[in-house]
């Protein structure tokens, strides 16, 4: 019986050993894998789950900061920065979504549902309204909704407000220029980009605030342009009231320095306003003095009486018969303008009376050959380099593809398609001697407030001869005093230039319009030392339609306040100068 006793016990003991050996083990594994575990995650794992941890509480916002400023050149703003505010919203943490909604949408002009959307996302961060406001800002915070939060921007502003804005252009809601030049120096322009840390708990509410948005040291380049304000204005003045009082489709002016190719003025009309240009077309945003081409008129006469004087075929005082108005070329039968019957006429009046068929017989003594050659290299049939998008190199056809009429289409400007920016500058050239300078509206980069770079005047080549420069300069005079252009003279100053009455071609009938035209004035002041060269066209003005009547005038009333405002002494003021010297 004792036996079996000591054996019961020592089974029961050896029981007991061998749970404990296996609660050993398990313990013994339990530390071992707790070990482990903690090893991976503070060593193996740390990078890792330290990232994933940021990701989790840690936020970024992305801001535009610093644009540079765009000048004219007197240092006269056309283009800054203002310090705004951006509504933003945590969506976790807003109480009562249809009162926040409602209240958003009412003090931001918002729609309700469209922001309810937006504050029901499961997102963390969700933008509002960018660049509200002042009212709309004042009114959500006296509100004090939960979970909407204001972030500083800064958004572009234009105090000029139409001026110059098919020029300047405009730029977009993360401040990317988007037209003209914002668009054509994004990268000197744009500033830098603000990442915003922002922490949150573990609910993915945010914990603290946006800050470090205002450093003004984060500006990139200042852009000072070769345009002046107050000749800008001008221009703009005057062309809008002509267009408007002959109800034409729309207006161009252009005022440009021949000897340096600085653009003062480039007026479009209609205008836009760049701090809203999302409320006009597409259509008003485009520069047409650089981005569209047109049949030019009578004001390409001057190409073909240039090429043939400094070819020595011709001299201003040389007489051509033009036919009594009627001219046969091939099948095709050529009047004049107004049904004029010009016979004998000299070099000097066929410009001055703008005679068609006159030109002609010019173009046909310096033959097609040259005439293609002059064409191109006063600047035609290709981008004037103008640091401006979108330019058109406009519509030259090569030599070889013009027909038997293509030489007497275009000695008076049909046929060919320019821009407005290509034809200024060619008759710069001839005012400035006979040099084709490069148009430019870039003049300085601005750094710090100094100056880091310079953009100055660039000589392509020498068109014409200085003499035939001087002989051209006499013809344009006439056409001023004796011409078409008697509504361009200034008092005091002798005036150069030439009209331009354009037959509008109609695709549409594959045939020249007898009812729209392109009416236009190019000339520049003073003649005999030019200051200016001006360039005014009126697209489809209604009733009369005459370069003369319509656009002349324009020029003469921006000449004359361009000229004073420069101080420009006119002919009467120069002698007086002289005597008193």
């Amino acid at each position: 019986m004792a036996k079996n006793n000591n054996q019961i016990t020592g089974t029961f003991r050896d029981g007991i050993k061998t749970r404990l050996k296996v609660v050993s083990a398990f313990i013994f594994l339990f530390v071992a894998a707790l070990v482990f575990r903690l090893v991976s995650l503070q060593i193996i794992q740390h990078e890792t789950l330290l990232a994933k941890s940021e990701k989790q509480y840690v936020g970024t916002v992305e801001t535009q900061f610093g644009r540079g400023v765009i000048y004219d050149r007197n240092l006269n703003e056309l283009a800054q920065n203002i310090e705004v505010e951006s509504v933003y919203a945590t969506p976790s943490e807003i109480r009562g979504r249809k009162t926040t909604a409602r209240v958003l949408a009412t003090a931001l002009g918002l729609d309700q549902d469209q922001v309810y959307k937006k504050i029901s996302s499961k997102k963390d961060f969700v933008w509002i309204q960018r660049k509200s406001g002042l009212d709309g800002i004042v009114k959500l915070k006296q509100a004090g909704l939960s979970g909407i939060g204001f972030l500083p921007e800064q958004k572009r502003f234009y105090p000029k407000r139409e001026l110059a804005a098919n020029v300047l252009g405009f730029v977009g809601i993360d401040n990317q220029g988007l037209a003209g030049i914002e668009h054509a120096h994004q990268s000197r322009l744009k500033g830098a980009t603000v990442r915003q840390v922002t922490e949150r708990d573990a609910r993915g509410r945010n914990i603290q605030p946006f800050e470090g948005m205002n450093d003004s040291s984060r500006q990139s380049y200042d852009l000072v342009l070769t345009l002046d304000e107050v000749i800008q204005f001008t221009a703009e003045h005057y062309l809008k009231k002509q267009v408007e009082r002959f109800k034409a489709d729309s207006g161009m002016a252009v005022v440009m320095d021949p000897h340096t190719g600085e653009i003062y003025a480039m007026a479009n009309v209609p205008q836009f306003n760049p701090n809203h240009y999302g409320a006009f077309s597409r259509q008003v945003w485009k520069n047409n003095i650089v981005a569209s081409s047109y049949e030019p008129g009578s004001i390409f006469k001057p190409i073909i009486a240039a090429a043939a004087l400094d070819k020595g075929l011709a001299r201003p005082q040389d007489i051509y018969f033009c036919e009594n108005g009627k001219l046969k070329i091939g099948k095709a039968s050529i009047g004049e303008a107004s049904n004029h019957k010009f016979g004998w006429m000299s070099m000097r009046d066929i410009i001055a009376k703008s005679s068609n068929i006159g030109v002609i017989k010019i173009a046909q003594q310096v033959g097609r050959k040259s005439f293609y050659e002059y064409i191109r290299n006063f600047g035609f049939g290709e981008k004037s380099g103008l640091s401006l998008p979108g330019e058109s190199a406009g519509q030259l056809k090569d030599q070889k593809d013009w027909t038997e009429l293509s030489l007497a289409s275009i000695s008076f400007g049909h046929e060919i398609a320019v821009t407005p920016i290509q034809m200024v500058s060619a008759l710069a050239a001839i005012a400035n001697g006979g040099n084709l300078m490069e148009p430019h509206i870039t003049k300085a980069l601005i750094k710090d407030g100094k100056v880091v770079e310079q953009f100055k005047p660039k000589k392509i080549r020498r068109v014409i001869s200085e003499k035939a420069s001087l002989q051209m300069v006499e013809i344009l005079k006439s056409v001023v005093k004796n011409g078409t252009g008697k509504t361009a003279a200034l008092e005091g100053f002798d005036v150069a230039g030439k009209t331009g009455t354009a037959q509008k071609y109609d695709a549409s009938t594959q045939s020249y319009s007898s009812t729209e035209f392109m009416s236009s004035f190019i000339g520049f002041a003073p003649a005999d030392s030019p200051r200016l060269v001006i360039l005014v066209m009126i697209d489809n003005p209604k009733g009369l339609n005459w370069g003369g009547v319509v656009a002349a005038p324009v020029f003469q009333q921006i000449a004359k306040k361009a000229l004073r405002y420069l101080n420009v002494p006119s002919s009467k003021e120069r002698v007086f100068i002289l005597d008193r010297a």
